[in-house]
């Protein structure tokens, strides 16, 4: 069906194609022209293959954030379809099931390239949404250190002293997603200038097939007390996470920027409040 050239389509962008990705997409991409991105192929196919049947005006583009071109061409291309009323950036790999250079890479660079390229193409009303986690609640680090994270140029992030010591998976992750937190709360102040908004959300254990693999590593059994010992008793559900993103790009948000909202089922504040002391 033809597309009415009169009228500017409202362009909805989401990178990772994955479970959260998906969910979201579905949530918020109905009646705009959605742009699905992810490193993989064969995943951006099957999502926009699957959002295409459900009726949705769906375009696939392979994009690798760790790589602050190919992240340049999904905004210029996004931006010249119509007028950008959402990003939303879920694009991103486990602890569990990546190395410390993979998850530096993807988590901690490639999400401040996302801020970094839609900051170029940004216009007023657009929403930026982040997909951190709870685990960036667990960091314990210095005032210092976090502004150096929230403010290094992208391109010195990988030489700040606090991301050279991460020696492990879990240290790097927990250390990308608070600097994600920590960025967005930086450039809130050049996109509220601008009229527009930027903001993180941070699950907790959300039912995808990254938390599945999750639960079967070494650390899943901790991983999935937790669930148990904070109340909640089970994971979180794509949708629920797609509703609390939706309200972050949506207009019942206007005031909101700069932000981090957690979506965990009590974890983070059953960890700083009730947790065994070892």
């Amino acid at each position: 069906m033809a597309h009415r050239p009169d009228v500017q389509e409202e362009v909805v962008v989401v990178t990772g194609a994955g479970g959260m990705g998906e969910a979201i997409a579905r949530r918020i991409g109905g009646g705009r022209r959605l742009f699905l991105a992810d490193y993989s192929q064969q995943a951006l196919e099957r999502g926009t293959q699957a959002l295409d049947e459900s009726g949705y005006a769906v375009t696939g583009l392979v994009t690798d954030v760790s790589d602050r071109a190919s992240v340049d061409r999904l905004a210029h291309a996004t931006a010249d379809a119509g007028r950008l009323v959402a990003v939303v950036h879920t694009a991103g790999v486990s602890a569990a099931t990546a190395t410390v250079e993979q998850v530096l890479a993807v988590d901690l660079v490639g999400t401040a390239h996302v801020i970094d390229a839609f900051e170029q193409v940004v216009v007023a009303g657009l929403s930026l949404v982040c997909v951190a986690s709870m685990a960036g609640h667990y960091a314990r680090l210095t005032g210092q250190q976090e502004q150096e994270l929230a403010t290094a140029p992208t391109g010195e992030l990988r030489d700040l002293p606090v991301v050279r010591a991460a020696t492990d998976s879990m240290q790097a992750y927990i250390l990308a997603k608070r600097a994600n937190q920590v960025r967005v709360q930086a450039a809130a102040l050049a996109w509220n200038l601008r009229g527009a908004r930027v903001n993180t959300v941070s699950p907790g254990v959300i039912s995808t097939a990254m938390a599945k693999a999750e639960a079967a590593s070494a650390s899943g059994s901790h991983m999935l007390g937790m669930l148990d010992a904070c109340g909640i008793g089970r994971m979180g559900s794509t949708g629920e996470l797609a509703e609390a993103v939706a309200f972050l790009a949506g207009p019942g948000s206007r005031y909101v920027t700069g932000t981090d909202l957690l979506v965990d089922g009590g974890q983070a504040a059953w960890i700083r409040h009730h947790m065994p002391v070892p």
